[in-house]
């Protein structure tokens, strides 16, 4: 039974039409189940981009829409790999074809342990998406589960081995997880689609065409290595256009604030919230569940939003406001060595005008490593990537191109002092008046070169 559904193919294969792909292509019988599963459904809730949408109008793509775009650039690799470097023509080197199934699962599962609003939720009720996605894939209770399990003994501890990176064979995980893999190609490419920028595209086509197994992994072709340069540049410039924007990030500190502002009122207000918010209860007391988790989305939020609006707190009722009628919080970037007196002289003057500091201001730090070497002594290094010569040796890319040796190893991204946006817009009140010339002073310091 096990082994007949492991290897049971639809009788005419699925397709889903995606604006990226084309077509994706579904065979197994045990991807369409995953696909129709609860948990993966779920993802159809969530969007891809957070808060970005409230900047990009565009960005109202989904985790599931996602997750099958990279199902379909693995499938794809898979294919090649087996069509041109077999075990059966390069040896050990070679592609070892009854993987495919690990991988497909792997590639479609990868993001299924993201939370509502994802990493701003992660961050204020300390989850962890990675651990999350573990869970639901070895939890018996789960749906994804139960498919798993179906294929083999052992098969979901198998798919989540490649998630946490601990799958003995280099060539999957890589295919999954690295510096240039089916996650960051497909997000790349199907966030600029639907941002309506030009940033993040690049010639998938000529990628997967120089790509390579070997015995530790998987690297590209020396004649590829163009197409591989402008995949780093289109990541570099997409993090720092349309991840780090900072009306994006704007509206994601509003959204930390209010969460905390709801955690922080509960004990207090317990039956209102059990009332106007159940389902984020078990989160609000630090109690919750795998199936607390999986029962949240964009959606579920966004209903209890509406209800804290009409809160007898001033606080969760204005910050519900502003997050859904998009009032995000105004921002100037800053040094923190050079401008921390600056910045504190700003709190004082918001806390002055009537605003609580600690809701209506933040620092927001976003960072990214657009590419980087191996460096061994790191504590969170990251798989360089290969170019494979003629005679078949192995050099790293930033080696052989200036243009990533320019990029490798340097941090980009910003440090950013928000504040409510009426603050410079309100000039009617010298207590605004206050703030403003205060500002003044600060947008002039960066003005003269001393912040960027």
């Amino acid at each position: 039974m096990t082994t007949a559904y492991k290897q049971q193919m639809l009788p005419i294969e699925k397709v889903f039409r995606d604006p990226v792909h084309n077509y994706i292509h579904v065979q197994h019988q045990v991807i369409l189940d995953l696909i129709n599963s609860r948990e993966v459904q779920r993802l159809r809730r969530i969007h891809q981009l957070g808060t970005s949408s409230f900047t990009f109008h565009g960005a109202e793509h989904t985790r599931f829409s996602h997750s099958l775009g990279v199902y379909e650039i693995a499938r794809r690799i898979c294919d090649i790999f087996e069509r041109n470097f077999s075990i059966k023509k390069m040896g050990a080197a070679g592609w070892d074809d009854s993987e495919r199934l690990v991988v497909l699962c792997a590639a479609l599962l990868h993001d299924i342990g993201h939370g509502a609003y994802s990493h701003t939720f992660e961050h204020i009720f300390q989850t962890n998406h990675e651990a999350i996605t573990v869970d639901i894939i070895t939890s018996p209770t789960t749906e994804v589960y139960q498919i798993l399990n179906r294929v083999e003994e052992g098969f979901p501890e198998k798919v989540a081995s490649v998630i946490t990176k601990q799958y003995p064979n280099p060539q999957v995980v890589q295919m999954i997880s690295s510096q240039i893999d089916a996650d960051r190609m497909d997000y790349l490419l199907r966030d600029a689609y639907f941002t309506g920028t030009e940033y993040g595209t690049f010639d998938i086509t000529r990628i997967l065409r120089v790509v390579r197994p070997y015995n530790d992994g998987i690297c590209f072709a020396m004649n590829g290595m163009h197409a591989v340069e402008d995949y780093i540049v289109s990541r570099y410039q997409m993090y720092v256009q349309v991840y780090f924007h900072p009306s994006s990030r704007g509206m994601e500190v509003v959204l930390q604030h209010l969460l905390n502002r709801a955690k922080e009122l509960y004990p207090e207000n317990q039956e209102w919230f059990e009332r106007h918010s159940e389902l984020i209860v078990p989160f609000l007391n630090d109690e919750f569940k795998l199936e607390d988790y999986v029962r949240l989305d964009d959606g579920v939020l966004n209903t209890y939003f509406n209800h804290w609006t009409d809160s007898s707190d001033a606080i969760l009722s204005d910050l519900a406001n502003r997050f859904l009628n998009r009032k995000p919080l105004k921002s100037a970037s800053f040094q923190p060595e050079i401008d921390e007196q600056l910045i504190q002289l700003l709190r004082k003057d918001v806390k002055k005008v009537g605003y609580n500091d600690e809701y209506y201001t933040a620092i927001n730090s976003s960072f990214d490593l657009p590419y980087d070497f191996y460096r061994p002594k790191s504590n969170k290094h990251r798989t360089q990537i290969e170019l494979q010569q003629k005679d078949g040796s192995l050099v790293e890319l930033s080696k052989v191109s200036p243009l990533v040796a320019a990029l490798a190893g340097q941090t980009q991204g910003d440090n950013r002092f928000y504040f409510p946006r009426e603050m410079i817009h309100n000039q009617q009140q010298t207590n605004y008046n206050l703030f403003s010339e205060t500002y003044e002073s600060f947008l002039s310091h960066i003005h003269n070169g001393h912040l960027q």
